[in-house]
């Protein structure tokens, strides 16, 4: 497994964050090295979403208030509905996440959470994966919705949701994209990293991939 050590994460949620798409690729982070941690409105503790029902509560590490982008070397974006919806009326998360764009460090964003790449005025001219509902926010933006798995498109990496099948990553790498490289194999596909950069195959999850129509309900979605 390739080493993230000494990479530290900030993970930005806020309650209705969906549980899968902030623990597993933390797991998956965290035992390549990284040191991650949640960063929220939420002063102390932030709940997730669990499919279709409110689901556990997590320890918040740092902050929105006290949070500084220069502290950290990469975020994650999780998705679930409420959280991003939510995340992106908040003057202060679209200001921390849109200084990793504009510092050009490794953003991963899943299923709803591009709607934060969207307002933090980085979308235009990308190739993003979301959820299907952002189809026409991601086209208003300037981006090119994108319905595939996962898009690396420069220091972003995106996916449609948190199932997948198949990520292939390129076999060589630029030294200076190795980064979001790594994190695309560690984020997008949780707990699986190949070295070299082959082809990374993912075995089909069980279940359907499409979103259950109840997880989706308190959206527009």
């Amino acid at each position: 497994m390739e080493s993230l050590s000494g990479v530290r994460v900030a993970i930005l949620v806020e309650n209705g964050f969906e549980r899968v798409e902030m623990t597993e690729p933390r797991k998956a982070l965290d035992q390549a090295g990284a040191k991650t941690q949640i960063v929220s409105p939420r002063p102390e503790k932030v709940r997730g979403w669990e499919f279709t029902e409110w689901g556990d509560e997590f320890p918040v590490d740092v902050p929105l208030d006290r949070a500084d982008a220069r502290d950290f070397d990469a975020l994650l974006q999780p998705g679930g509905v409420l959280s991003p919806d939510t995340l992106r009326m908040n003057p202060a998360a679209v200001a921390f996440e849109k200084s990793f764009f504009d510092a050009g460090k490794p953003v991963a964003a899943i299923c709803h959470g591009p709607w934060m790449v969207i307002e933090t005025g980085a979308a235009r001219g990308r190739r993003i994966a979301a959820w299907p509902s952002l189809k026409t926010d991601l086209r208003n933006a300037g981006a090119q919705w994108m319905d595939e798995e996962v898009v690396v498109d420069g220091n972003l990496v995106s996916s449609r949701n948190p199932r997948w099948r198949r990520v292939a990553l390129p076999p060589r790498a630029p030294a200076d994209s190795r980064a979001i490289h790594q994190l695309a194999g560690l984020v997008i596909v949780p707990g699986i990293v190949r070295r070299r950069w082959r082809p990374l195959r993912v075995p089909r999850a069980a279940g359907n991939d499409r979103c259950d129509r109840a997880r989706c309900a308190r959206s527009a979605s």
